[in-house]
Protein backbone atom coordinates (compact mmCIF):
# COMPACT_ATOMS: atom_id res chain seq x y z
CA UNK A 1 0.00 0.00 0.00
CA UNK A 2 1.33 3.37 -1.17
CA UNK A 3 0.45 5.97 2.07
CA UNK A 4 -1.59 8.69 1.71
CA UNK A 5 -2.54 10.62 5.02
CA UNK A 6 -0.02 12.89 6.27
CA UNK A 7 2.98 13.07 4.90
CA UNK A 8 1.94 10.45 2.06
CA UNK A 9 1.93 10.38 -1.14
CA UNK A 10 -1.40 12.31 -1.62
CA UNK A 11 -0.73 15.06 0.43
CA UNK A 12 2.95 15.68 -1.15
CA UNK A 13 1.14 15.68 -4.71
CA UNK A 14 -1.35 18.02 -3.21
CA UNK A 15 1.37 20.56 -1.78
CA UNK A 16 4.45 19.63 -5.15
CA UNK A 17 3.00 18.74 -8.24
CA UNK A 18 1.42 20.60 -10.45
CA UNK A 19 -0.69 18.62 -13.18
CA UNK A 20 -0.66 18.99 -16.63
CA UNK A 21 -4.37 20.09 -18.09
CA UNK A 22 -5.63 19.46 -14.27
CA UNK A 23 -7.95 21.46 -11.67
CA UNK A 24 -6.28 21.88 -8.29
CA UNK A 25 -7.80 23.12 -4.89
CA UNK A 26 -11.18 22.57 -3.55
CA UNK A 27 -10.51 19.69 -2.04
CA UNK A 28 -9.32 18.01 -5.40
CA UNK A 29 -6.50 15.14 -5.11
CA UNK A 30 -5.65 13.32 -8.11
CA UNK A 31 -6.17 9.67 -8.39
CA UNK A 32 -2.35 8.16 -7.71
CA UNK A 33 -1.47 4.90 -10.24
CA UNK A 34 1.51 2.69 -9.12
CA UNK A 35 1.45 -0.40 -11.46
CA UNK A 36 0.67 -1.19 -15.05
CA UNK A 37 -0.20 -4.89 -16.39
CA UNK A 38 -1.37 -5.53 -20.18
CA UNK A 39 -4.48 -4.07 -20.44
CA UNK A 40 -5.06 -2.63 -16.66
CA UNK A 41 -3.70 -0.05 -14.92
CA UNK A 42 -3.67 -0.11 -10.54
CA UNK A 43 -4.07 2.78 -7.96
CA UNK A 44 -2.49 3.33 -4.86
CA UNK A 45 -5.69 1.72 -3.07
CA UNK A 46 -5.09 -2.03 -4.73
CA UNK A 47 -8.01 -1.24 -7.41
CA UNK A 48 -7.42 -2.13 -11.08
CA UNK A 49 -8.88 -0.20 -14.24
CA UNK A 50 -9.01 -0.92 -17.66
CA UNK A 51 -6.09 0.88 -19.47
CA UNK A 52 -9.26 2.31 -21.71
CA UNK A 53 -6.82 5.23 -23.38
CA UNK A 54 -3.54 3.66 -23.39
CA UNK A 55 -2.06 6.31 -21.25
CA UNK A 56 -2.91 8.96 -23.15
CA UNK A 57 -3.05 7.43 -26.55
CA UNK A 58 0.52 6.10 -25.91
CA UNK A 59 1.00 2.51 -24.35
CA UNK A 60 0.57 0.45 -28.19
CA UNK A 61 1.79 -2.65 -26.64
CA UNK A 62 0.51 -2.96 -22.91
CA UNK A 63 2.04 -2.31 -19.59
CA UNK A 64 4.30 -4.42 -17.86
CA UNK A 65 6.82 -5.70 -21.07
CA UNK A 66 9.79 -6.40 -19.51
CA UNK A 67 11.42 -6.58 -23.09
CA UNK A 68 11.30 -2.82 -22.70
CA UNK A 69 12.98 -1.72 -19.36
CA UNK A 70 15.90 -4.36 -20.51
CA UNK A 71 16.02 -2.64 -23.80
CA UNK A 72 16.62 0.90 -21.75
CA UNK A 73 18.89 -0.60 -18.73
CA UNK A 74 20.70 -1.92 -21.53
CA UNK A 75 21.54 1.03 -23.74
CA UNK A 76 21.86 3.21 -20.68
CA UNK A 77 25.03 0.74 -19.23
CA UNK A 78 27.09 1.31 -22.69
CA UNK A 79 25.69 4.89 -23.43
CA UNK A 80 23.50 6.82 -21.27
CA UNK A 81 23.63 10.01 -23.58
CA UNK A 82 24.99 11.64 -25.68
CA UNK A 83 23.38 14.54 -27.77
CA UNK A 84 22.86 14.55 -31.60
CA UNK A 85 23.96 17.83 -31.83
CA UNK A 86 26.98 17.42 -35.13
CA UNK A 87 27.30 13.95 -33.13
CA UNK A 88 25.41 10.34 -33.97
CA UNK A 89 24.90 8.23 -31.86
CA UNK A 90 23.75 4.03 -32.89
CA UNK A 91 20.76 3.74 -31.55
CA UNK A 92 19.72 7.13 -32.86
CA UNK A 93 20.95 6.12 -36.81
CA UNK A 94 19.65 2.41 -36.39
CA UNK A 95 15.82 4.14 -35.26
CA UNK A 96 16.32 6.33 -37.91
CA UNK A 97 16.84 4.28 -40.81
CA UNK A 98 13.93 2.07 -39.34
CA UNK A 99 11.61 4.51 -39.36
CA UNK A 100 12.70 5.89 -42.86
CA UNK A 101 11.95 2.32 -44.00
CA UNK A 102 8.41 2.64 -42.58
CA UNK A 103 7.51 6.20 -43.63
CA UNK A 104 5.66 6.57 -47.24
CA UNK A 105 7.35 7.79 -50.63
CA UNK A 106 10.85 9.60 -50.18
CA UNK A 107 10.46 10.61 -46.58
CA UNK A 108 13.95 9.63 -45.42
CA UNK A 109 15.24 12.15 -43.18
CA UNK A 110 14.44 12.07 -39.41
CA UNK A 111 14.79 14.90 -36.96
CA UNK A 112 14.30 13.58 -33.22
CA UNK A 113 12.89 15.02 -30.58
CA UNK A 114 11.60 14.90 -27.32
CA UNK A 115 7.40 14.85 -28.00
CA UNK A 116 5.17 15.37 -30.28
CA UNK A 117 4.80 19.42 -29.66
CA UNK A 118 7.95 19.27 -30.09
CA UNK A 119 7.87 17.62 -33.53
CA UNK A 120 5.00 20.02 -34.61
CA UNK A 121 6.93 22.81 -33.73
CA UNK A 122 10.09 21.57 -35.66
CA UNK A 123 7.61 20.95 -38.62
CA UNK A 124 6.84 24.22 -38.88
CA UNK A 125 10.41 25.96 -38.64
CA UNK A 126 11.61 23.63 -40.92
CA UNK A 127 8.76 24.93 -43.46
CA UNK A 128 9.57 27.89 -42.87
CA UNK A 129 13.26 28.14 -43.16
CA UNK A 130 12.67 25.77 -46.21
CA UNK A 131 11.23 28.41 -48.46
CA UNK A 132 13.88 31.26 -46.87
CA UNK A 133 16.35 29.03 -48.97
CA UNK A 134 14.22 28.46 -51.97
CA UNK A 135 13.51 32.14 -53.20
CA UNK A 136 9.93 31.82 -51.74
CA UNK A 137 11.07 33.96 -48.58
CA UNK A 138 6.88 35.33 -48.07
CA UNK A 139 5.97 32.29 -47.55
CA UNK A 140 5.31 31.22 -43.79
CA UNK A 141 1.77 30.74 -42.64
CA UNK A 142 0.17 27.59 -41.64
CA UNK A 143 -3.52 26.29 -41.85
CA UNK A 144 -4.88 23.83 -39.79
CA UNK A 145 -8.75 22.56 -38.54
CA UNK A 146 -11.10 23.93 -36.05
CA UNK A 147 -10.88 22.23 -32.75
CA UNK A 148 -7.85 20.44 -33.88
CA UNK A 149 -5.16 19.57 -31.57
CA UNK A 150 -1.76 20.50 -32.58
CA UNK A 151 0.88 21.15 -28.99
CA UNK A 152 1.46 23.67 -26.38
CA UNK A 153 4.27 25.23 -27.45
CA UNK A 154 3.83 28.59 -28.74
CA UNK A 155 4.10 27.55 -32.30
CA UNK A 156 2.26 24.23 -31.98
CA UNK A 157 -0.64 26.56 -30.15
CA UNK A 158 -0.76 28.87 -32.92
CA UNK A 159 -1.33 25.63 -34.98
CA UNK A 160 -4.44 24.35 -32.63
CA UNK A 161 -7.74 25.18 -33.25
CA UNK A 162 -8.85 25.63 -29.80
CA UNK A 163 -9.68 28.77 -28.85
CA UNK A 164 -9.46 28.20 -25.25
CA UNK A 165 -6.46 27.19 -24.62
CA UNK A 166 -4.77 29.62 -26.77
CA UNK A 167 -6.37 32.43 -24.98
CA UNK A 168 -4.26 32.80 -21.59
CA UNK A 169 -1.30 32.64 -23.86
CA UNK A 170 -1.89 35.16 -26.34
CA UNK A 171 -0.29 37.17 -28.25
CA UNK A 172 1.23 33.77 -30.19
CA UNK A 173 2.83 33.21 -32.60
CA UNK A 174 1.58 34.93 -35.67
CA UNK A 175 0.41 33.26 -39.10
CA UNK A 176 -1.90 30.08 -37.70
CA UNK A 177 -5.90 30.13 -39.65
CA UNK A 178 -8.11 27.75 -39.30
CA UNK A 179 -10.67 25.87 -41.72
CA UNK A 180 -13.56 23.54 -40.89
CA UNK A 181 -12.91 20.31 -39.71
CA UNK A 182 -14.09 16.74 -40.59
CA UNK A 183 -17.10 16.24 -38.51
CA UNK A 184 -19.98 14.44 -40.49
CA UNK A 185 -22.53 14.64 -37.80
CA UNK A 186 -22.18 18.07 -37.54
CA UNK A 187 -22.01 18.81 -41.52
CA UNK A 188 -24.16 20.93 -42.99
CA UNK A 189 -27.59 20.16 -43.89
CA UNK A 190 -26.88 19.85 -47.52
CA UNK A 191 -23.79 17.16 -46.57
CA UNK A 192 -25.43 15.13 -44.48
CA UNK A 193 -26.31 12.33 -46.94
CA UNK A 194 -23.24 12.59 -49.11
CA UNK A 195 -19.98 11.89 -46.88
CA UNK A 196 -17.84 12.56 -50.37
CA UNK A 197 -19.40 15.81 -51.28
CA UNK A 198 -18.56 16.79 -47.45
CA UNK A 199 -14.84 15.82 -47.58
CA UNK A 200 -14.65 17.95 -51.09
CA UNK A 201 -16.39 20.84 -49.12
CA UNK A 202 -14.07 20.70 -46.43
CA UNK A 203 -10.84 19.99 -48.84
CA UNK A 204 -12.00 23.38 -50.59
CA UNK A 205 -12.07 25.57 -47.67
CA UNK A 206 -8.34 24.63 -47.81
CA UNK A 207 -8.10 25.97 -51.33
CA UNK A 208 -10.00 28.95 -50.56
CA UNK A 209 -8.38 29.54 -47.47
CA UNK A 210 -4.74 29.83 -49.39
CA UNK A 211 -6.43 32.06 -52.20
CA UNK A 212 -7.57 34.36 -49.39
CA UNK A 213 -4.16 35.01 -47.67
CA UNK A 214 -2.32 34.66 -50.56
CA UNK A 215 -0.47 31.72 -51.89
CA UNK A 216 3.24 33.12 -51.89
CA UNK A 217 2.20 33.28 -47.56
CA UNK A 218 1.03 29.73 -47.07
CA UNK A 219 4.09 27.49 -46.06
CA UNK A 220 2.10 24.49 -44.49
CA UNK A 221 -1.44 22.75 -43.75
CA UNK A 222 -1.19 20.93 -40.27
CA UNK A 223 -3.44 18.00 -40.68
CA UNK A 224 -4.37 14.93 -38.02
CA UNK A 225 -5.05 11.59 -40.30
CA UNK A 226 -8.11 11.06 -37.87
CA UNK A 227 -8.66 14.61 -35.74
CA UNK A 228 -8.79 14.05 -32.22
CA UNK A 229 -9.85 17.02 -30.41
CA UNK A 230 -13.69 17.03 -30.63
CA UNK A 231 -13.81 13.36 -31.10
CA UNK A 232 -12.26 11.47 -33.41
CA UNK A 233 -12.91 12.91 -37.11
CA UNK A 234 -12.64 10.75 -39.67
CA UNK A 235 -11.18 11.96 -43.04
CA UNK A 236 -14.41 11.17 -45.89
CA UNK A 237 -13.81 9.39 -49.40
CA UNK A 238 -11.28 11.30 -50.93
CA UNK A 239 -10.43 14.60 -48.91
CA UNK A 240 -6.81 13.46 -48.44
CA UNK A 241 -6.08 12.99 -52.24
CA UNK A 242 -8.18 16.79 -52.85
CA UNK A 243 -6.17 18.04 -50.31
CA UNK A 244 -2.51 16.64 -51.91
CA UNK A 245 -3.64 18.34 -55.03
CA UNK A 246 -4.40 21.87 -53.74
CA UNK A 247 -0.72 21.47 -51.63
CA UNK A 248 0.58 20.72 -55.00
CA UNK A 249 -1.00 23.26 -56.77
CA UNK A 250 0.01 26.35 -54.88
CA UNK A 251 3.44 24.65 -53.34
CA UNK A 252 2.03 24.10 -49.90
CA UNK A 253 3.56 21.82 -47.79
CA UNK A 254 0.97 18.77 -46.43
CA UNK A 255 2.05 17.55 -43.04
CA UNK A 256 0.50 14.76 -41.42
CA UNK A 257 0.69 14.66 -37.94
CA UNK A 258 0.32 11.53 -36.45
CA UNK A 259 1.58 11.96 -32.76
CA UNK A 260 -1.66 9.78 -31.91
CA UNK A 261 -2.83 8.18 -35.07
CA UNK A 262 1.34 6.11 -36.05
CA UNK A 263 2.24 3.17 -35.10
CA UNK A 264 -0.72 1.16 -35.11
CA UNK A 265 -3.28 3.48 -33.67
CA UNK A 266 -5.60 3.34 -36.87
CA UNK A 267 -4.10 -0.19 -37.95
CA UNK A 268 -0.53 0.93 -40.05
CA UNK A 269 2.86 2.53 -38.96
CA UNK A 270 1.97 5.63 -40.46
CA UNK A 271 -1.71 6.08 -40.85
CA UNK A 272 -1.01 8.61 -43.72
CA UNK A 273 -0.86 4.76 -45.37
CA UNK A 274 -4.51 3.95 -44.08
CA UNK A 275 -5.88 6.85 -45.99
CA UNK A 276 -3.52 6.99 -49.26
CA UNK A 277 -1.75 10.03 -49.18
CA UNK A 278 1.82 10.50 -48.96
CA UNK A 279 2.26 14.02 -47.04
CA UNK A 280 6.00 16.13 -47.35
CA UNK A 281 6.04 15.64 -43.17
CA UNK A 282 5.11 13.45 -40.36
CA UNK A 283 5.37 14.29 -36.82
CA UNK A 284 4.92 11.49 -34.53
CA UNK A 285 5.61 10.40 -30.94
CA UNK A 286 3.86 8.88 -27.95
CA UNK A 287 3.54 5.23 -29.71
CA UNK A 288 7.32 5.18 -31.34
CA UNK A 289 8.24 3.55 -27.38
CA UNK A 290 4.38 2.65 -26.30
CA UNK A 291 5.42 5.38 -23.89
CA UNK A 292 8.27 3.14 -21.79
CA UNK A 293 11.11 6.34 -22.75
CA UNK A 294 9.99 9.68 -24.17
CA UNK A 295 10.62 10.87 -27.68
CA UNK A 296 9.23 12.21 -30.81
CA UNK A 297 10.36 12.76 -34.52
CA UNK A 298 9.54 14.97 -37.44
CA UNK A 299 10.33 12.73 -40.69
CA UNK A 300 10.56 14.78 -43.97
CA UNK A 301 10.81 14.28 -47.34
CA UNK A 302 13.92 14.33 -49.23
CA UNK A 303 13.75 17.75 -50.99
CA UNK A 304 13.09 19.30 -47.45
CA UNK A 305 16.67 18.25 -46.86
CA UNK A 306 18.24 18.86 -50.23
CA UNK A 307 19.03 23.26 -49.07
CA UNK A 308 20.90 21.72 -45.84
CA UNK A 309 23.07 19.32 -47.75
CA UNK A 310 25.51 21.60 -48.76
CA UNK A 311 28.16 21.12 -46.44
CA UNK A 312 27.46 24.89 -44.80
CA UNK A 313 23.78 25.83 -44.42
CA UNK A 314 22.67 24.96 -40.84
CA UNK A 315 18.93 24.26 -39.85
CA UNK A 316 19.78 26.09 -36.47
CA UNK A 317 17.13 24.15 -34.65
CA UNK A 318 17.34 21.27 -31.90
CA UNK A 319 16.78 19.40 -28.63
CA UNK A 320 19.32 18.51 -26.24
CA UNK A 321 17.30 14.84 -25.60
CA UNK A 322 16.42 14.67 -28.94
CA UNK A 323 16.74 11.07 -30.54
CA UNK A 324 18.04 10.45 -26.79
CA UNK A 325 20.03 6.95 -26.76
CA UNK A 326 18.19 5.10 -24.52
CA UNK A 327 14.70 6.64 -25.79
CA UNK A 328 15.91 5.21 -29.27
CA UNK A 329 16.81 1.85 -28.07
CA UNK A 330 13.74 1.20 -26.43
CA UNK A 331 11.73 2.64 -30.01
CA UNK A 332 13.76 0.13 -31.50
CA UNK A 333 12.54 -3.09 -29.11
CA UNK A 334 9.02 -1.59 -29.25
CA UNK A 335 8.86 -1.57 -32.99
CA UNK A 336 10.68 -5.20 -33.12
CA UNK A 337 7.30 -6.29 -30.93
CA UNK A 338 5.06 -4.49 -33.52
CA UNK A 339 6.82 -7.09 -35.76
CA UNK A 340 7.27 -10.21 -34.01
CA UNK A 341 3.42 -9.95 -32.63
CA UNK A 342 1.74 -8.55 -35.78
CA UNK A 343 0.49 -5.66 -33.75
CA UNK A 344 -0.57 -3.86 -36.87
CA UNK A 345 -2.43 -6.55 -38.32
CA UNK A 346 -4.05 -7.35 -35.04
CA UNK A 347 -5.60 -4.01 -34.96
CA UNK A 348 -6.85 -4.44 -38.78
CA UNK A 349 -8.52 -7.66 -37.98
CA UNK A 350 -10.10 -6.38 -34.42
CA UNK A 351 -11.07 -3.18 -35.78
CA UNK A 352 -14.41 -4.27 -37.08
CA UNK A 353 -15.37 -5.86 -33.59
CA UNK A 354 -14.07 -2.91 -31.82
CA UNK A 355 -16.77 -0.66 -33.97
CA UNK A 356 -19.05 -3.15 -33.75
CA UNK A 357 -19.08 -3.33 -29.75
CA UNK A 358 -18.67 0.47 -29.19
CA UNK A 359 -22.15 0.82 -32.18
CA UNK A 360 -23.81 -1.29 -29.84
CA UNK A 361 -24.32 2.62 -27.34
CA UNK A 362 -26.27 3.94 -30.19
CA UNK A 363 -29.54 2.29 -28.32
CA UNK A 364 -29.17 5.01 -25.65
CA UNK A 365 -30.86 8.36 -25.83
CA UNK A 366 -27.86 9.92 -24.93
CA UNK A 367 -25.35 8.96 -27.33
CA UNK A 368 -25.64 10.92 -30.51
CA UNK A 369 -23.14 9.12 -32.53
CA UNK A 370 -19.58 6.38 -32.71
CA UNK A 371 -16.70 7.56 -34.73
CA UNK A 372 -13.30 6.99 -35.02
CA UNK A 373 -11.43 4.43 -36.89
CA UNK A 374 -8.75 1.26 -35.96
CA UNK A 375 -8.47 1.55 -32.14
CA UNK A 376 -9.32 5.26 -31.80
CA UNK A 377 -12.79 6.15 -30.79
CA UNK A 378 -14.84 8.86 -29.82
CA UNK A 379 -18.90 8.53 -28.56
CA UNK A 380 -20.46 11.84 -28.51
CA UNK A 381 -23.49 12.78 -26.43
CA UNK A 382 -26.43 14.59 -27.30
CA UNK A 383 -29.31 16.12 -25.40
CA UNK A 384 -31.79 15.28 -28.11
CA UNK A 385 -31.22 12.64 -30.61
CA UNK A 386 -33.48 13.34 -32.80
CA UNK A 387 -32.57 16.97 -33.25
CA UNK A 388 -28.14 16.60 -32.82
CA UNK A 389 -29.28 19.21 -29.58
CA UNK A 390 -25.79 19.34 -28.09
CA UNK A 391 -25.61 20.46 -24.10
CA UNK A 392 -24.44 23.80 -22.98
CA UNK A 393 -21.51 24.53 -21.26
CA UNK A 394 -22.91 24.43 -17.65
CA UNK A 395 -24.47 21.14 -18.95
CA UNK A 396 -21.82 19.99 -20.19
CA UNK A 397 -20.32 20.77 -17.14
CA UNK A 398 -21.92 18.80 -14.91
CA UNK A 399 -22.51 15.71 -17.32
CA UNK A 400 -19.00 15.01 -17.70
CA UNK A 401 -17.16 16.93 -14.81
CA UNK A 402 -19.64 16.31 -12.17
CA UNK A 403 -20.99 12.63 -13.31
CA UNK A 404 -18.96 10.71 -16.35
CA UNK A 405 -15.50 11.25 -15.20
CA UNK A 406 -15.56 10.14 -11.81
CA UNK A 407 -18.70 7.21 -12.57
CA UNK A 408 -16.30 5.96 -15.12
CA UNK A 409 -13.50 5.54 -12.79
CA UNK A 410 -15.11 4.14 -10.11
CA UNK A 411 -16.71 1.69 -12.47
CA UNK A 412 -12.88 0.43 -13.54
CA UNK A 413 -12.54 2.14 -16.51
CA UNK A 414 -9.77 4.86 -17.78
CA UNK A 415 -10.77 6.78 -20.42
CA UNK A 416 -11.82 10.38 -21.36
CA UNK A 417 -14.83 12.82 -21.27
CA UNK A 418 -13.94 15.72 -23.01
CA UNK A 419 -15.73 18.84 -23.87
CA UNK A 420 -13.09 20.12 -26.60
CA UNK A 421 -15.91 20.54 -29.29
CA UNK A 422 -19.36 19.01 -28.05
CA UNK A 423 -19.04 16.30 -25.34
CA UNK A 424 -17.43 13.20 -26.17
CA UNK A 425 -16.00 10.08 -24.36
CA UNK A 426 -12.52 9.29 -26.11
CA UNK A 427 -11.68 5.50 -26.34
CA UNK A 428 -8.21 4.20 -27.52
CA UNK A 429 -7.11 0.87 -25.48
CA UNK A 430 -3.96 -0.78 -25.75
CA UNK A 431 -3.68 -2.51 -29.11
CA UNK A 432 -3.17 -5.74 -27.65
CA UNK A 433 -6.88 -5.93 -26.87
CA UNK A 434 -9.25 -8.19 -28.14
CA UNK A 435 -13.19 -9.01 -27.87
CA UNK A 436 -13.04 -9.56 -23.92
CA UNK A 437 -11.81 -6.00 -23.29
CA UNK A 438 -14.32 -4.60 -26.05
CA UNK A 439 -17.25 -6.15 -23.92
CA UNK A 440 -16.00 -5.35 -20.84
CA UNK A 441 -15.55 -1.45 -21.93
CA UNK A 442 -18.94 -1.83 -23.44
CA UNK A 443 -20.47 -3.19 -20.45
CA UNK A 444 -18.70 -0.36 -18.12
CA UNK A 445 -19.75 2.54 -20.17
CA UNK A 446 -23.50 1.20 -21.38
CA UNK A 447 -24.08 1.30 -17.67
CA UNK A 448 -22.85 4.82 -16.77
CA UNK A 449 -24.49 6.10 -19.91
CA UNK A 450 -27.67 4.45 -19.42
CA UNK A 451 -27.24 6.24 -15.55
CA UNK A 452 -25.88 9.54 -17.13
CA UNK A 453 -29.19 10.11 -19.00
CA UNK A 454 -31.65 8.89 -16.21
CA UNK A 455 -29.90 11.90 -14.61
CA UNK A 456 -30.48 14.43 -17.59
Amino acid sequence: MTPTGPGGLSAKADRHLWGHFARHGAGITPPIITRGEGVHIWDDKGRRYIDGLSGLFVVQVGHGRAELAEAAAKQAETLAFFPLWSYATPPAIELADRLAGYAPGDLNRVFFTTGGGEAVESAWKLAKHYFKLTGKPGKHKVISRAIAYHGTPQGALAITGLPAFKAPFEPLTPGGFRVPNTNFYRAPEQYRTDIKAFGEYCADRIAEAIEFEGPDTVAAVFLEPVQNAGGCFPPPPGYFERVRQICDEYDVLLVSDEVICAYGRVGSMFACDDFNYVPDIITCAKGLTSGYSPIGAMIAADKLFEPFDDGKTVFPHGYTFGGHPVSSAVALANLDIFEREGINQHVKESAPAFRSTLERLLELPIVGDVRGEGFFYGIELVKDKNTRESFDDAESERLLRGYLTPALWDAGLYCRADDRGDPVVQLAPPLICGQPEFDAIYEILHGVLTEAGRRL
